[in-house]
């Protein structure tokens, strides 16, 4: 029944995340946790998110932007990093608010409620009229891909950071979908390599079957985005980025991510 589940969630997630850019591993991490340990359920989710990437980066990636990828690209990574290595070594989880929810506790860490504000600002940038005219330019792409490099990798949600600042670019449909991909390949391949000493304490063969119906169904839902990607406008895809962006920072806000 978990592979059922588990592979119905991937590729319902991998066919509304196409567009936006991002989201995939966010509702697939959750799931996978109910029915598999912590460090199963992110190794695998890494997995799943990276043979999707994959398969976009062949069906859309000829698309995408070069000078936003290496303008914007090259610092998200390296900010990626940074950020990765301050929260290591910092006191990131350090509580600002804490409450019960159902009789669990839900706490929020200054860096959780500060990287949700900024996603809340992105996304009614998006949603309010007065600044859809917005529009960042070339010289802004070094700055957008660190700080949304760092922020990601300070928190963890490298995507809603990426997209939000991607989209304001006002690209094609399709050259924003390649952009994001291609980003978020090369930050996916980072993230296998440690995941995979998670993965060298596991037998692989045991979730053999889980693993290959979960991809499977992560490309199928990408292949029809992709096919469902000509009936879908530009502006669409900026209210649903901006939709799922207030869904995750709520989400933070609340301590349930």
């Amino acid at each position: 029944m978990e592979i059922f589940i588990i592979s119905l969630v991937a590729f319902l997630a991998a066919l509304l995340t196409f567009f936006s850019g991002f989201g995939l591993g966010t509702i697939l991490t959750p799931v996978m946790m109910i029915f598999f340990p912590v460090d199963v359920a992110i190794a695998f989710t890494g997995i799943v998110h990276f043979s999707n990437n994959i398969f976009k980066l062949f069906i859309v990636g000829q698309k995408a932007d070069k000078k936003v990828l290496i303008r914007f690209g090259i610092p998200a990574v390296f900010a990626a990093f940074l950020g990765s290595y301050v929260l290591i070594n910092m006191d990131t989880d350090y509580v600002m608010y804490s409450y019960n929810l159902m009789g669990e506790l839900q706490s929020i860490s200054y860096v959780k409620f500060l990287i949700s504000l900024l996603l809340i600002v992105f996304a009614l940038i998006d949603l309010i009229p007065f600044f859809k005219q917005l529009k960042f330019g070339e010289k802004s792409l070094p700055f957008g891909g660190f700080l949304s490099g760092f922020f990601g990798g300070l928190s963890g949600n490298q995507g809603a950071l990426r997209s939000s600042f991607l989209i304001k670019l006002n690209l094609e449909k399709q050259t924003f979908i390649a952009t994001t991909v291609i980003i978020s390949f090369f930050v996916d391949l980072t993230r296998l390599g440690v995941y995979s000493t998670n993965l060298l304490k596991i037998n692989i063969g045991d979730y053999l079957i889980l693993g290959v119906c979960s991809v499977t169904a992560a490309i199928i839902g990408a292949f029809i985005g992709n096919k469902l990607l000509k009936k879908v406008t530009i502006d669409s895809i900026r209210i649903l980025v901006a939709f799922l962006i207030l869904v995750l920072a709520t989400g933070l806000l609340l301590g349930l991510i």
